[in-house]
């Protein structure tokens, strides 16, 4: 994941999860450990769509919508993937065997976070960064993959064991599986609150 990713993935996080809507450069810079230069550059198209509004000290999410919408579009999920392999098991005993550390991703972080599936699913999706364990509980094989381990990045790991809603939008965004649509659908639904 790019390093703006990260912090449009903590705008998203702090706004939609703890309903927090005003930050400084600053703080961000120093909660995720990323230059200040790099969170200027990472804010300016979204100050420049209307996303966000400039105040005297910070600034305030105003548009989570826009800030969802142009982080999906600009995350390739297909970069960050650094294992795959099939599985013959189904996925909720895939989901069961992966290592304690990994973070869920996409459908299994839509099912943790919110007990339920809007479809059914045949593919695990998780963050990890070492893939040594993933490996040898699941050895690779030649035949089309259902479970995708993707590279996490140094800060993942303090949002839990599942990905943020903003980031399970982004990566579900990016999967090409019909039922990807269902699962979209209805995070955002409970992003709306409906």
């Amino acid at each position: 994941m790019r390093i703006i990713e990260q912090i449009y993935r903590e705008l998203l996080y702090q706004a939609i999860e703890k309903k927090r809507h005003t930050f400084t450069q600053l703080e961000l810079s120093k909660n995720l450990r990323i230059s200040i230069s790099v969170v200027n550059y990472a804010l300016r198209p979204l100050r420049a769509m209307g996303a966000i509004a400039v105040l005297a000290r910070g600034f305030k999410v105003t548009d989570i919508e826009k800030i969802l919408y142009y982080w999906a579009n600009i995350r390739n999920l297909q970069r960050d993937i650094i294992y795959s392999t099939r599985v013959e098991l189904p996925v909720s005993e895939i989901e069961k065997l992966l290592p304690s550390n990994t973070v869920f991703a996409a459908y299994s972080a839509y099912k943790f976070a919110f007990k339920d599936v809007p479809a059914d699913y045949s593919e695990v999706y998780v963050y990890s960064r070492d893939i040594s364990e993933i490996k040898k509980r699941f050895p690779a094989s030649r035949n089309p993959p259902n479970l995708f381990v993707l590279n996490a990045d140094k800060n993942i790991q303090k949002y839990g064991s599942v990905t943020t809603i903003g980031q399970t939008f982004a990566d579900l965004w990016n999967i090409k599986e019909w039922y990807a649509k269902d699962f979209l659908k209805a995070l955002e639904a409970k992003i709306h609150g409906h």
